[in-house]
């Protein structure tokens, strides 16, 4: 089941992003103001748009929610990688993503920190994450 959703997933989340997706968006609701007077601009008029714009945003948000996760655990997995490849860098940053947001600005802050003034990787190599946090 799960590599079916991802599957519908992806295919929706492209066809949503893609140009034509929104010229029909457009479209939609040309036609919808259009018939508004033909309509008397009636309850059932208004109704149309109101429903047809919100399962379609509902159901948007968890296609597109599903594929940006997906993505930005892929990105991270390359990341890992990367940093596991290296042989100069901090392994300790591998996973740092699980950690709480207060945890990694800390992080974020401690290296801005630390490389304040300095050029390149001056400084920087062999300190680990939790001496990073140390000297703050």
């Amino acid at each position: 089941m799960d590599k079916y959703f991802t599957r519908i997933a992806s295919k929706a989340a492209r066809i949503l992003g893609e140009p034509l997706a929104f010229i029909l968006s457009v479209l939609f609701v040309a036609v919808w103001a259009a018939s508004g007077p033909l309509l008397h601009y009636s309850d059932t008029w208004q109704l149309i748009v109101n429903t047809a714009t919100t399962v379609m945003t509902f159901l948007a948000v968890f296609l597109i929610q599903n594929s940006q996760n997906r993505d930005g655990a892929a990105m991270q997995a390359k990341l890992d990688e990367i940093l596991r490849a290296l042989e100069d860098a901090r392994a300790e940053f591998v996973g740092i993503e699980h950690l709480t947001d207060v945890e990694i600005e800390a992080i974020r802050k401690a290296l801005e920190d630390d490389i304040e003034g300095k050029t390149g990787k001056e400084g920087t190599v062999g300190r680990t994450v939790e001496g990073l946090l140390r000297r703050r």
